[in-house]
């Protein structure tokens, strides 16, 4: 029986499994009657950030900011306009397409809809065996035999392979999602908004899952949501992106206790308490998020920052260290 094994290895969690630096993806805007490129969405403007063996790096932000755009990007699903992306040393964009498939096997996503995800005309047998059939060599009882084995782990009988997607509920397709993600024994998983679809009394269940699944395999996760309960959660560490930049990443304790940079305070602010009792501070940000197309001068937050000043408008800040490893882009936090 084909068996998922990493369970039973030792990882060194200081070792960087990921390095990402200098990551940037500009969409084409076109218009015209030859429909030339008239402009760029810089949906991902200069983003660096490590994720550590077993470890897991939550990337939180407004939607629109590039959070799935920085998923897609570093697994190569959108080939990147420039940067490098060093998956266990080796940087994957030098790699041909060929060597790129190989790696393919390490690297998966759980993608955010479990309803637009799974082919409604498969059955579950043949989602979750598809990555088998283009990765592993199998004969027919031993990818059967490993799909039970996943649905099984994932927390779904193994009656479940016989059924097609439209049988399941939300929270239930999710788990296909995750089973056929697991196929391929990777060690790194792109999690999009794995809960956002679903209903909040079966969001737990998926999370619990997720953190069961990583201490029971090893894995290594890169978190993708806007959620900042659940990442909190689950998080080891936090990135926090606006329009295309990381403006803080941190250990996720320091970062909820201590927030420095006024985007992700007032992210935290906007936390719904369940306590009517309990008033939480005035960090409203007003206006919306700037066009990715014309992003502002200087620090792109400066048109929303309560405590913007001349410097902001002016100059992009730089991410400085601020110690154990914190990163904060921000003039104000630079001059204390």
């Amino acid at each position: 029986m084909f068996t998922l094994w990493r369970g039973c290895r030792t990882i060194d969690m200081s070792e960087p499994l990921l390095k990402v630096r200098r990551l940037k993806k500009y969409f084409p805007v076109r218009g015209g009657i030859l429909s030339r490129t008239v402009n760029w969405v810089r949906a991902v403007d200069g983003v660096d950030f490590d994720i550590n063996r077993g470890e897991t790096l939550g990337l939180v932000g407004e939607s629109g900011c590039g959070k799935t755009t920085v998923g897609r990007t570093v697994l190569r699903l959108v080939e990147p306009t420039e940067g490098q992306i060093y998956f266990e040393r080796g940087d994957i964009l030098k790699l041909d397409e060929k060597e790129m498939q190989k790696l393919r096997r390490d690297m998966q996503i759980v993608f955010q809809d479990p309803y637009w995800s799974l082919n409604p005309r498969m059955m579950v047998k043949d989602i979750v065996a598809e990555p088998l059939e283009t990765h592993l060599r199998l004969d027919s009882k031993e990818k059967d035999e490993h799909v039970v084995e996943l649905l099984e782990l994932v927390g779904l009988g193994g009656e479940a392979a016989w059924k097609y997607p439209h049988e399941f509920s939300g929270g239930q397709k999710q788990r296909i999602g995750i089973a056929r993600a697991l196929a391929t024994n990777p060690k790194f998983l792109v999690l999009d908004e794995p809960t956002s679809m679903l209903d909040v009394s079966v969001q737990a269940h998926i999370i619990n899952l997720i953190k069961e699944l990583q201490e029971r395999l090893k894995l290594t996760y890169l978190f993708i949501s806007h959620n900042l309960s659940v990442v909190q959660h689950l998080s080891d560490r936090i990135a926090v992106m606006y329009l295309g930049k990381l403006v803080e990443n941190g250990g996720v304790n320091e970062i909820f206790e201590r927030p420095l940079h006024p985007y992700t305070q007032a992210l935290l602010e906007a936390i719904p308490v369940p306590d009517p009792d309990i008033r939480k501070g005035q960090a409203v940000l007003e206006g919306g998020v700037p066009s990715p197309e014309r992003p502002p001068s200087g620090c792109r937050f400066h048109t929303r920052c309560p405590r913007v000043s001349s410097a902001c408008r002016e100059k992009e800040p730089m991410s400085i260290d601020v110690g154990d490893g914190r990163l904060v882009a921000c003039h104000l936090v630079a001059e204390t």
